[in-house]
């Protein structure tokens, strides 16, 4: 059994809960944050033994720093619903616990995929993150949007794969897309930003070159030149997005 508390956040995950939390093998202790599921996500992780805790939705970073804090085992695996951990990785998280901990947090290697298929490069491909941390010794910031578990200390690396599936269509890429623009708005008004002329007509233009050829995403052939273009629209989404809110904004203020 290892010594460490897997932290889950979830909302109507019935699909694939269970296969995020059989890959980790046996833990002392399963914790899942439920903020309002409608389907059987609740039920499943308990009948898995997982402790299910309901409650609201703070946002992405708040709700994974209410699971660290909720934890009661000294480490702290965080993972979403929509990824397994790879049997090279379960088997590297079982030799680090054997051994001696030579840090206080680590990151793990997450590799999304796309219809089925790995993705080898572009915006998509793989990326460290930091996953497993000594209660105490790591956040998450980030605010409503692209949360990071960050910690003052140095950061190990542990072998294998995260393997990742964000979007089991097309459809679902598009709803995301749409749905995270607006959190990016929301984000942007708070901070401040503002989007232009060039924000909307050039970035996703750039994001294309960036993703298909500096970042290598020809290697996935077909597929990376269909990822470049579905992100580039993505791009293209939430600088509309924000340029749509900082006009009514600007009307709001201009009525008052």
């Amino acid at each position: 059994m290892l010594p460490l508390t897997l932290a889950i956040i979830t909302r109507d995950e019935a699909s694939r809960i269970s296969q995020a939390i059989a890959s980790v093998g046996v833990v002392a202790e399963i914790l899942v944050l439920d903020s309002g599921s409608t389907d059987e996500t609740v039920a499943i992780a308990r009948g898995l033994g997982a402790r299910v805790e309901q409650v609201d939705w703070p946002g992405y970073g708040a709700q994974k720093n209410r699971a660290l804090e909720m934890a009661q085992q000294d480490w702290v695996l965080s993972i979403d619903a929509d990824e397994v951990l790879s049997e090279e990785l379960c088997c590297a998280l079982n030799a680090l616990f054997e051994g001696e901990m030579e840090y206080d947090a680590y990151a793990v290697l997450r590799r999304n995929h796309w219809q089925g298929n790995p993705v080898r490069g572009g915006a998509y491909g793989p990326s460290w993150k930091t996953r497993l941390v000594r209660k105490g010794y790591g956040r998450w910031v980030g605010g409503i949007l692209h949360e990071t578990l960050s910690t003052e200390s140095a950061v190990g690396r542990i072998s294998g794969f995260l393997e990742h599936t964000p979007y089991r269509s097309e459809e679902e890429f598009q709803a995301t897309a749409i749905n995270y623009a607006g959190l990016f708005a929301e984000k942007s008004l708070m901070e401040g930003r503002r989007a232009h002329w060039f924000d909307v007509a050039v970035r996703p233009i750039l994001h294309i070159v960036k993703a298909y050829l500096l970042k290598a995403g020809f290697r996935d052939g077909k597929t990376g030149w269909k990822l470049a273009l579905l992100e580039s629209r993505a791009v293209a989404l939430k600088w509309s997005s924000l340029r749509s809110a900082q006009a009514k904004q600007d009307n709001l203020e201009r009525m008052e």
